[in-house]
């Protein structure tokens, strides 16, 4: 475990920015001390690492945070984008870089614009992006929280946490109890009401992501407690496939 100021001397990236991508809920701390410090896992410094990714690539937190809360989100797959990214991107500099030198050796009569052109670039960036964001929940989110508040988004994003959070004081009753099946009828509504419909073809797809380790099940389980994402899986698991 990491504390937030050890990550920032690790990465480079500002203990304030740790702390606003935790408020925004895109890199939540993998468990905090009792004083509530946060503190950081080898899980979540992946994370970090691809949200950097993204960040060089020109992706916005909005768009980053859509892509690596997509159920269907392949980090491989999303690492082979982002090395054509970044290949592309260095080919990019390099011409502009020889463009620079033939200027300076011409003493400024090259007239060679292709240099410039990203169109390639820019395709590529466009088609990434719209791979993980273009499914209809992802326009109904960007349409139900184009206008509100970053306080707001936290707000539900807490909210959120906790009604996922809370199956982990339900452990001791049987994943189809009615009262279990009652919170994942609420989780769904939530998050129809908040961000898009959930089917429960979504639900079950957001219960495996809870239950298959990595940050989400370290964050739910440091919230409901040990064993909470997996029971959760579960419940949501019976409740969509009976």
């Amino acid at each position: 475990m990491m504390t937030v100021k050890e990550v920032s001397r690790l990465t480079g990236v500002s203990v304030r920015t740790l702390q606003y991508y935790d408020q925004i809920g895109l890199l939540n701390p993998g468990t905090r001390t009792e004083a509530g410090y946060r503190l950081y896992d080898a899980t979540t410094l992946e994370t970090l690492q691809q949200i950097l990714l993204f960040r060089e690539l020109k992706f916005s937190l909005k768009e980053i945070a859509a892509i690596l809360q997509n159920p269907h989100f392949d980090r491989e797959k999303a690492l082979e984008q982002q090395i054509e990214l970044l290949t592309l991107q260095k080919r990019h500099l390099e011409s502009l870089i020889t463009l620079a030198e033939n200027i300076r050796q011409t003493g400024g009569n090259t007239m060679d614009f292709t240099a410039f052109d990203t169109k390639k670039l820019d395709e590529y960036a466009a088609k990434a992006k719209q791979q993980w964001g273009a499914t209809a929940a992802y326009q109904e989110y960007e349409t139900k929280n184009a206008h509100e508040t970053t306080q707001a988004q936290q707000e539900n994003a807490r909210a959120l946490m906790a009604l996922v959070a809370a199956f982990g004081h339900m452990q001791t009753k049987d994943p189809a109890d009615p009262a279990v099946q009652a919170q994942v009828q609420k989780l769904q509504a939530f998050i129809t009401e908040h961000y898009y419909t959930c089917t429960k073809e979504i639900l079950h797809s957001l219960g495996q992501m809870y239950g298959a380790g990595g940050e989400f099940t370290a964050n739910i389980n440091a919230a409901g407690g040990p064993g909470a994402a997996e029971f959760a899986r579960k419940a949501i698991e019976r409740y969509c496939c009976g």
